[in-house]
Order: structure tokens, then sequence, then C-alpha cells
């Protein structure tokens, strides 16, 4: 990163890095729940839970590689051991042991719902940086998990209403 840009990347450069590893290790963790739900669903609306699941798994990967390449703009190194994933994630992993496409259903919304949580508290520490770039990064993302959520929850409501 040249010079100006570290400039504006305000003072506490580790720390954000620090942070965007987090939600590095928590978006490789969506993208691999998502995934997986989407092999195994089961039940009713199963195409549209399976589209709609395989969709936020491509999200969840295109928020992993907006995170690792500012990572690198920062000057860290994003975390390159799947064992550090769960071990730096601020979500977790829940793993989609019910085929369901209820319970994947309302397991994800869970799941966004935490995720927004982090990335609206990650939005504010970066506000405080004064880090114009990794708040866009950030504001972007908690747009599309907010997203998320509402696709799942309609999903939901379809099935419940298609009972």
């Amino acid at each position: 990163m040249g010079t100006k840009a570290r400039e504006i990347a305000g003072p506490n450069v580790k720390e954000t890095v620090e942070l965007l590893n987090r939600a590095l290790a928590d978006e490789w963790l969506a993208y691999y729940q998502y995934w997986v739900g989407a092999q195994i669903a089961h039940g009713p609306l199963r195409p549209d839970v399976q589209k709609e699941l395989n969709e936020h798994a491509a999200d969840e990967f295109k928020h992993a590689n907006m995170l690792a390449k500012r990572i690198i703009e920062l000057g860290g190194e994003p975390l390159n051991d799947p064992k550090d994933w769960v071990k730096n994630s601020t979500c977790g992993y829940d793993a989609p042991t019910n085929p369901s496409t209820i319970k994947l259903l309302q397991q994800n919304i869970k799941g966004e719902q935490w995720a927004i949580g982090v990335y609206n508290d990650m939005l504010k520490k970066i506000m405080i940086s004064r880090d114009p770039v990794t708040y866009h990064i950030i504001r972007k993302i908690l747009e599309d998990e907010i997203g998320h959520e509402q696709d799942l929850e309609d999903l939901l409501v379809d099935i419940k209403a298609s009972r």
C-alpha cells in the first residue's frame, strides 16, 4: 500500500487487520455452512432453498475475497490455515446436521443475525479509525448480510404458507 493510502488507513492498522481476519474466518465458515446445507437439503421447496443457499455461499466467498484483499493492502496476512478459522471466528460454525429445509433456513437465519451484529460492531470500530476504504467494504458486506437474512426469512414464510 502506498504512503498516502497508509496515511488514510489510520493509526490502528494492526487492529483493523485483526478484525478483518476474524471476519475472514467467519466468511469461510459461512461459505462452507451454506455450501454443505445446499448439498444435503431435503424437504419442502428444496430446489428453491438449494438455489438460495448456493447464492449465499457465492456471496460469502466474494466477501472472503474482499476481506483478504484488504488485509493484504493493509500489510497484513490473511489467515492461511483452515484450523485457524474456527479459532478466530466471531460467529462460529453451526454444522448443518439436519437436512430439513426448515431447519437449514432457521440455522442460517440465526447465523445471518449473528453476522449482522458482528459487522455492525465492526463498522462502529472502523468509523473511529477513519479508514474509508475498510469502512466501505464492511458496509457493503453488512448490506449483503441484511439481504441474506431477509431472503431466508422470506423462504421460511413461503414453506410455512405452502403447508
